[in-house]
């Protein structure tokens, strides 16, 4: 998923925030009471990666058998012309994307990109990439799990933003991977290396992920929006040095209620702040991130109680608790008005959004019960409608619907990003996938 988001109120609500991405090895569910005491997770907890020794590549031309020739070779047939992607990608043109499974080591890297491409007709694509997979130790090398991704994307012709996430344990001295380096220049050293192996293949970077929440932030200085602008800051000066037409996504905020600034910190509050310590001085995009719940994504937070669902729906909390952090539109509206009244010109870059449906499954991720209120036609009808209006909008420039490949990908029903997917966990189409595919994309 991999991911998504929660909101939370004071007094009246809890939540345990579950960290978003899309990673190697498959997320595990985050148990949590879904009640309207709590707004539950929508985010995804990476599990860790094994390390494992690069594939052997075996191959060459077969021999003819006791000492004969070897039989000449056919000759290759010729590789097909696609455009490559479109850099730099125009300031006045929406990007349509989606968030792929992005692990070269499941499935396959071609017919994943075959099918963003041509299937369904999108022109951008978003993989996480973890930093403590390749890296385990600083003498691992595991780029593997990755290359190939990377290099299908390009072959395809699909514009990618990679969200790199995590940093290893040995970077930082309280352990765990829930956090930045203590040491920033150790993050720079492995975009540089990134984007030298890689060089003119990556687009997009999102520097980092939900950095108002403790599971991803975890420091000696707490949550603070001041620290990450100075990430971001080093973050942004070494991309540029190595490829100006790269676009720096900010790290996309988990939407939430009011927090102690310990556990999390409200979205809102937070990009205030981050804001003031002059965010867009080194962002060419803000991330944002929204999961829809079980409320359409044109419903502003406060009009829930005229939906029909308020009467019927099993999942309470958008009707019983209105809270701006369960409505798609009210964040984003919010997000844009914040940005550009400090730059008129500066957009939202939507690197996560969805919403769940666990129709077709006996079984629903714990604490997320907001799946069960919703169809699978809904689920097609509200991302195309979302497409359509962060399009409208004019204050998005990239959007990447979560997700496309989890479905068949994951560990089941239960698993926090198989609901979101596009494709059931055979691999079938749900209807979302012939809406995406279907739908006008417009420039």
């Amino acid at each position: 998923m991999k991911r998504l988001m929660i909101g939370l109120l004071v007094g009246l609500l809890i939540g345990l925030l579950v960290a978003c991405g899309g990673g190697a090895a498959e997320p595990t569910a985050v148990s949590q009471t879904a009640a309207t005491q709590e707004i539950p997770p929508t985010a995804i907890v990476p599990m860790e990666e094994p390390t494992l020794p690069p594939p052997v590549i075996t191959g060459g031309e077969a021999a003819a058998e006791s000492g004969g020739e070897a039989a000449p070779a056919e000759p290759a047939p010729a590789e097909p012309v696609v455009l490559g992607p479109t850099v730099p990608w125009p300031a006045d043109r929406f990007g349509y994307g989606i968030q792929i499974h992005g692990n070269a080591s499941v499935g396959n890297p071609a017919d994943t990109m075959n099918a963003v491409r041509n299937q369904l007709g999108l022109d951008w694509v978003k993989m996480q990439l973890k930093w403590p997979v390749i890296h385990p130790s600083p003498e691992a090398d595991q780029w593997f799990f990755y290359d190939s991704v990377i290099e299908e994307a390009n072959r395809n012709g699909l514009n990618l933003m990679v969200s790199i996430v995590g940093a290893p344990t040995w970077t930082r001295a309280l352990g765990g991977e829930n956090g930045p380096p203590d040491d920033y220049s150790l993050y720079t050293a492995f975009l540089n290396e990134l984007l030298t192996r890689h060089p003119g293949q990556i687009q997009a970077i999102e520097v980092w992920n939900e950095q108002n929440l403790d599971r991803e932030w975890t420091t000696t200085n707490g949550i603070s929006p001041e620290d990450y602008v100075n990430f971001l800051r080093q973050a942004y000066e070494t991309i540029k040095a190595q490829d100006p037409n790269i676009i720096v996504i900010s790290g996309a905020l988990s939407p939430t209620g009011p927090g102690d600034w310990v556990r999390w910190a409200d979205d809102f509050e937070y990009l205030d702040r981050a804001l003031a310590a002059g965010m867009l001085n080194y962002a060419d995009c803000v991330g944002a991130h929204h999961n829809g719940y079980n409320i359409p994504p044109n419903v502003a937070y406060d009009q829930t109680g005229t939906l029909p669902e308020a009467q019927t729906a099993v999942f309470r909390g958008p009707f019983d608790n209105p809270h701006h952090s369960w409505s798609f539109k009210t964040t984003l509206d919010t997000y844009a008005q914040k940005v550009q009244a400090v730059d008129p010109n500066k957009k939202l870059c939507v690197t996560e959004f969805g919403w769940a449906t666990s129709e077709g499954y006996d079984v629903y991720p714990t604490g997320f019960e907001f799946a069960q209120d919703n169809t699978l036609q809904e689920q097609a009808d509200y991302i195309s409608q979302a497409f359509q209006q962060m399009h409208d909008s004019r204050a998005v420039w990239l959007a990447f619907l979560f997700n496309f490949d989890f479905g068949n990908k994951g560990n089941g029903p239960t698993d926090d990003p198989v609901p979101y997917s596009i494709v059931d966990t055979s691999g079938i189409p749900r209807p979302a996938y012939s809406a995406v595919s279907s739908m006008e994309k417009m420039p």
